[in-house]
């Protein structure tokens, strides 16, 4: 709803109406929220808002268990739609103050109409999230040009999370090339893991593989480690998306470097601010490849070839479910206890108050001897 215009009201047995998974409405204090969109997202699961539908949520806000940050709240107050007529059994005036909410909503849709007709065809246009007027950039105008104007308030920006799709080039091609649906990285790089896999497995069952330790001395590399090479490069790379996400894709950018500040955006800056883009959860295959390459020509420049193509191949797993993870902890729905609940909690944390920790995706580990794990919360 815009801030311009004047809110609408409803009863509370209206709001009460609206508490199924297709509807779903929630109070705080007399404002009310459609949450609806939201469901899927709630790090919570879905059938925990539903439990609270119609229902206030002032003290679930304030916890325990837990305490919402200043940016979830930022966040609900996207889907604010109205506020709760207190007035019990007041019909004549909500009728009438609904009567002067339609007409200044009409009034306001005049003066919006031609901006509207020029962004009809628009997918940003879906969301109403972000105040066109005040924000810090034009959203009407792709992104990746404007944000390193920002300067010194670009990370505070950037890190106040919305609910809309991001535009960052006005070039068709060049935006297209910025997303990418989730099932294109088991597409991409799952024929490389099983080939390889394969390949490797076959190569070490023909018993010539050996690994030199000395110039005088080797040893037999047998089939069956294969599976223990796989789970090192598993392993190698869950510590090298915890360095990438820590160190790249959070690294502070200088207030006055406009250049930087608008790679970090492209980066990862777009990602955490509209954190439920489903087009730019994943990496594309053609940037990915960069990463790629470089983890697989560092092994067999390390190992002998066989051996460290086994680990590469066990990296690339890896990488293909970190992504796929990553895509769920934003849009799946978790069974509560599970570890990707638990996952999912805590990678919503990091996007929405522990933005300086909590790098691990697929896995917390790195982040214990690192010194980077999101607290637990104290009342």
């Amino acid at each position: 709803m815009s801030p311009s215009t004047s809110p609408r009201f409803f009863t509370e047995r209206e709001v009460a109406r609206h508490s199924t998974k297709d509807s779903c409405w929630v109070l705080l204090g007399t404002r009310v929220y459609d949450v609806t969109t939201f469901l899927r997202m709630h790090p919570g699961g879905e059938a925990l808002i539903r439990s609270r539908a119609g229902k206030d949520l002032t003290r679930v806000m304030e916890g325990p268990p837990h305490r919402h940050s200043p940016n979830a709240r930022r966040w609900l107050e996207q889907y604010y739609i109205g506020e709760l007529d207190q007035e019990s059994g007041a019909e004549e005036t909500l009728r009438v103050r609904r009567k002067a909410s339609e007409q200044a909503e009409e009034k306001s849709a005049e003066k919006t109409s031609k901006m509207e007709d020029e962004d009809e065809n628009s997918s940003y246009k879906l969301c109403s999230s972000v105040d066109l007027d005040k924000d810090l950039v034009d959203w009407r105008k792709p992104l990746a040009w404007q944000v390193g104007n920002l300067r010194e308030k670009y990370d505070a920006w950037v890190h106040q999370p919305v609910d809309r799709p991001i535009r960052l080039f006005g070039n068709p091609l060049m935006e297209a090339a910025t997303k990418t649906s989730w099932y294109w990285v088991p597409v991409v790089w799952l024929p490389i893991v099983f080939y390889l896999g394969w390949h490797c497995y076959t190569t070490l069952a023909q018993g010539n593989t050996r690994l030199e330790l000395t110039s005088d001395f080797s040893i037999p590399i047998p089939k069956h480690v294969f599976p223990v090479l796989f789970m090192m490069g598993w392993f190698l790379w869950t510590f090298i998306e915890y360095c990438i996400h820590r160190f790249v894709f959070h690294m502070k950018p200088p207030a006055h470097n406009y250049y930087l500040i608008t790679l970090h955006f492209l980066l990862h800056g777009q990602h955490h601010k509209s954190p439920y883009d489903g087009s730019r959860l994943v990496f594309p295959p053609g940037l990915a490849s960069i990463v790629v390459s470089l983890f697989y020509m560092s092994l067999c420049k390390t190992l002998p070839e066989t051996l460290g193509t086994s680990v590469f191949v066990g990296g690339l797993c890896g990488y293909v479910v970190y992504d796929m993870i990553h895509y769920y902890l934003h849009y799946g729905s978790p069974k509560r206890g599970s570890y990707l609940y638990s996952l999912k909690a805590y990678h919503v944390k990091h996007h929405f108050e522990h933005q300086r920790s909590g790098f691990g995706i697929t896995t917390t580990f790195w982040d214990h001897p690192f010194n980077t794990v999101i607290p637990d919360e104290k009342f």
